[in-house]
Formats: C-alpha cells, sequence, structure tokens
C-alpha cells in the first residue's frame, strides 16, 4: 500500500483555483473542450458500432464465428469490464502522476486496440480486444472528467460537463448513421465494412490526439504536487491569452480581469495513501458516497443495456432489417445529446439537486410507462424509438450528472480515483449485468421479459433519483475547494465536509 509522501517545501498559500476561475469563457477553453471532451464522441462511435453490427456480425461470411448474442452480451459486458479495470488502474495513476501523462496514454491504448479489433479473424481475438479498448475509455473517463472540472471555471462547470459527456451521442449518431453504410452489402462485402468501421473510429482518434498535445496539465494538479511555481508561471500564460482575446474600449485595451477571490494555503505532497483516500470518501464523505454510487448504478444499467441491445430489439420483435436499425437508434441518440445540450445550463442555475433528482426520476416514470406500452402491444418501431427518445431526453442529462458529481464533491487528491471507482463499482453493478440481462430476456422472443427489462432499468432509475433528492450537494457556482477542501490543506479556515444532519434533517 503507498504511503503519504510529503514534498520538502513548506506550506504555500496560491490563488490559483480562484484566478481560473474568474477567467471568461474564450478560445482556451473551447480548445479544453474540443482537446479532452471529443474523446466521448469516440467511446459514442465504439458502443453503437458493436450495437448495430451485432446482426451483421452473426451472419455468414462476416469473416468471424460468432452470434449475436455474444457481441451484445460478451462482447458488450468484455468492453464495459475492460472501462471498469481501466478507470481504476488509470484514475490511480492519474492522480499520482498527473491529468496530462495519463489522457495521452489512455488514447494510445484506445487507439491501438480499436486498430486490432478491425483485424479480427476469431471470437477470442474480439473479445480480448473489445476488452483492452474499453480499458483505454475507462482510462479516459478518470484522466478526462478531473481534467476538465480542475480547468473550467466553476460558473460553467456543470453545463460543460454535462455537455463533453453528453457528446458521447454525437458518436452514437455517427456510429448508427456509419453502420448504414457499412452494413450495406451492395456496397462493401460482408466482412469488410464493419472492419472499415473500427478503422474509422481509429483515424478521427488520432485527430483528437493532434488536438490534445496542446492542453496543459491541470495548474490545480501541480500546485499540490509541490509544483507551485510551474502552476503559477502556466496559469499566467493563461490569462494573457485570454485577456488579449476579450478587449474593451474603442482603443482595444486588454481586458482586465476581476480580483481572485480568496487564496488556499496547502502542504503540497507527491502522494496520497490508499487508506486515507478510502478513509476521506467512505468515512468523512459517506453520504456523498451513497450518492455516486446510486446514480451511477441506475445510469450504468439503463444505457449500456439499450444501447447494446436496441438494434436486437428492432430486429426480434418489429423485423427491421439489421441495416437499418442505425436510422432508429441516430434518433433517440439525438435526443440523448439535445438532453444535455437543453438541460445542461439549468445544473448551474436552478441547481444540482432539483436537476439531478428531477432527471432521474422523470426519466425513470417515462420508462414506466414505455414498459407498459409496449408490454400491451400498442408500440411499433417508430413509436417505440419516440419514447425512447423521450425516456433518454431526460436521462442523458442525468447520466452525465453522475460524472459531474463524483467529480466535484470529493477533495482535490482523490478525484480522478474517486471518479474511477464510482464508475467502476457503479458500471460493474449496472453495466455488466445490463448487456446480459437485455441479451437474455431479448433473446426469448417473448413481450413480457423485454418489458420486464424496462421495468428493472426504471426503478434503479426512480431510485437513484430519491437518494439524489436527499443526498445531493449544492455544487453550482461554487469553486471545487469550497466543495470539498483538499487533504494537503494547511488553512484552519478552510472548508470542512459537514457534520451529519439531525435525523429527518436534509444536508
Amino acid at each position: 500500500m503507498a504511503t503519504t509522501e510529503r514534498v520538502p517545501d513548506e506550506p504555500v498559500t496560491t490563488d490559483v483555483p480562484a484566478r481560473l476561475d474568474r477567467l471568461p469563457w474564450s478560445r482556451w477553453h473551447w480548445m479544453i473542450v474540443v482537446g479532452l471532451g471529443t474523446v466521448w464522441i469516440l467511446d459514442g462511435l465504439e458502443v453503437t458500432v458493436v450495437g448495430n453490427i451485432a446482426s451483421r456480425l452473426s451472419e455468414h461470411g462476416s469473416g468471424l464465428p460468432i452470434t449475436s448474442g455474444e457481441v451484445t452480451g460478451v462482447a458488450a459486458a468484455l468492453y464495459v469490464a475492460g472501462a471498469c479495470v481501466g478507470a481504476l488502474f488509470f484514475g490511480h495513476l492519474t492522480d499520482r502522476h498527473g491529468r496530462r501523462k495519463l489522457f495521452m496514454v489512455t488514447l494510445a491504448v484506445y487507439l491501438a486496440a480499436t486498430a486490432l479489433t478491425a483485424v479480427s479473424f476469431s471470437s477470442w481475438w474480439f473479445f480480448l480486444f473489445r476488452f483492452l479498448t474499453g480499458l483505454g475509455i475507462g482510462g479516459e473517463y478518470a484522466a478526462i472528467n478531473s481534467a476538465i472540472d480542475e480547468l473550467i471555471p466553476s460558473r460553467y462547470r456543470g453545463r460543460v460537463d454535462l455537455i463533453i459527456n453528453g457528446s458521447f451521442w454525437l458518436g452514437a449518431i455517427g456510429g448508427a448513421l456509419l453502420s448504414i453504410v457499412m452494413l450495406n452489402t451492395d456496397l462493401l462485402p460482408a466482412d469488410v465494412g464493419w472492419r472499415l468501421t473500427f478503422a474509422l473510429g481509429v483515424v478521427l482518434g488520432l485527430v483528437i490526439l493532434l488536438v490534445r498535445r496542446n492542453v496543459p496539465e491541470s495548474p490545480r494538479w501541480l500546485f499540490i504536487h509541490g509544483r507551485g511555481h510551474e502552476a503559477e508561471a502556466l496559469v499566467t500564460g493563461i490569462e494573457k491569452e485570454v485577456t488579449s482575446e476579450h478587449r474593451s474600449g474603442a482603443d482595444g485595451e486588454p481586458y482586465r480581469l476581476p480580483q481572485p477571490q480568496g487564496t488556499i494555503t496547502i502542504h503540497p505532497r507527491k502522494t496520497i495513501g490508499f487508506l486515507e483516500i478510502a478513509r476521506t470518501v467512505f468515512s468523512r464523505y459517506r453520504r456523498r458516497s451513497y450518492l455516486g454510487l446510486a446514480l451511477f448504478i441506475g445510469q450504468a444499467f439503463l444505457y449500456n443495456a439499450i444501447t447494446f441491445g436496441f438494434g436486437a430489439i428492432l430486429t426480434a420483435f418489429y423485423d427491421v432489417p439489421s441495416d437499418h436499425t442505425g436510422y432508429y437508434f441516430a434518433v433517440i441518440a439525438a435526443g440523448n445529446f439535445l438532453g444535455t445540450l437543453v438541460l445542461g445550463k439549468l445544473f448551474d442555475t436552478v441547481g444540482r439537486r432539483i436537476m439531478i433528482s428531477g432527471t432521474y426520476l422523470a426519466s425513470g416514470l417515462l420508462l414506466f410507462l414505455t414498459a407498459w406500452l409496449f408490454d400491451a402491444g400498442h408500440l411499433n418501431a417508430t413509436t417505440l424509438t419516440a419514447c425512447w427518445c423521450v425516456v433518454l431526453f431526460f436521462a442523458s442529462a442525468g447520466a452525465s450528472s453522475a460524472y459531474l458529481t463524483v467529480s466535484e464533491v470529493f477533495p482535490m487528491e482523490t478525484r480522478a480515483l474517486a471518479i474511477a471507482f464510482f464508475y467502476a463499482v457503479g458500471t460493474a453493478a449496472g453495466g455488466i449485468s445490463g448487456p446480459l440481462l437485455f441479451a437474455d430476456l431479448t433473446s426469448t422472443g417473448k413481450v413480457s421479459d423485454t418489458a420486464l427489462a424496462f421495468v428493472i432499468g426504471a426503478s434503479l432509475m426512480c431510485l437513484a433519483g430519491l437518494v439524489a433528492s436527499v443526498f445531493a450537494v449544492n455544487a453550482e457556482r461554487r469553486s471545487l475547494e469550497s466543495i470539498a477542501a483538499p487533504l494537503t490543506s494547511a488553512d484552519p479556515k478552510a472548508p470542512k465536509p459537514p457534520a451529519p444532519p439531525a435525523a429527518g434533517a436534509r444536508p
């Protein structure tokens, strides 16, 4: 077990967090969004492609001896399992060695594994590299979310985080439409189209890698780890770039930044021990841990199940051709992205508690209604897609807020590992079981079995919404350090975690 190691420096007082939070939105922030956030497009492309090519891969002549159930069940579960392992492994390294090093490494892992998936010649090879692709994507979750939240000003953090996580669905739209072309045997042979689909994902990843080279290390991580001079120089450079962009007055005088609000004093450390991290997350912030688990389990079951299984439902119950499922999936993907785009700003204005609980409860109740309509035989392929589009409009904002929540409510030193842990545990519970259960229930050909899977997902979303209504933290427009003081803080006035409330009181 790692032990806590202090950097041999005196306590350091810095206003770096306040200086980052006061910045106006600028081209520099757009560079962060493009360089880091676009990886979710890759994830959406990956997951959607696999869901839509399942029926084609199982056909004779695909080049792989594999069944549709193995693609949507075993391969999907292995992808998610790899993401869980990658999140934990790379999450620890992200807190230890920095955000920038790890978000370059994890993208490289993804690119290599995806390229090797494209040349699969047997089922075991396909399964192996689906796992390794998930490994890279899981590492991305921890490294990217922690870096984004530490670089984006507090008044924009909620909407930016939600929209970035919601960009997964832009990739899903691309994957759905791409599968229509790639699975058309009039254009491409059955054993070539699906391979080119994965190859295009590699090309997109290489473009993102080029942009990402310009994204800096988190200044917050630098000063915590005893590299205060680097943090100061980096923030000074950012301020110069931002002020040169924002000119005021007819004479073009530089924009004057508002005064930073407050400082923080910390004892720099190189590492934080696992025991201290565990004690912080599960003892000092126990209620926040319950919240994180509930949010992740609910959204992981719902999203991994429907993402990997929607195409199979359309072909099994409505006789939709496998090369046409992409049209339907593109519609629900658009509903997902619109949800984060339209509702994202409200998480910074209306507030976290109301919006998190509201989006989870709304999506769960609407999914109960969808399950009843489906079971009663009132839906066809078009109306089922419309119902899911409405459900996921709300669910997408809620699901994205799970990443936002665990990223901002725990101390700086635990951030990446906290994201990794809650993602891994929640996804292992809901994300692995979801695809397996959906594949099992839809394969029976019974409407009632698939409706039951809908009901399970709806129940988990509603339960998470109720937990959020009690435990969610009002983190909107607040600095990360005021939500959870760093473990290294040497300031006696630094914010402490709230004392457990009296029975029946709201936190």
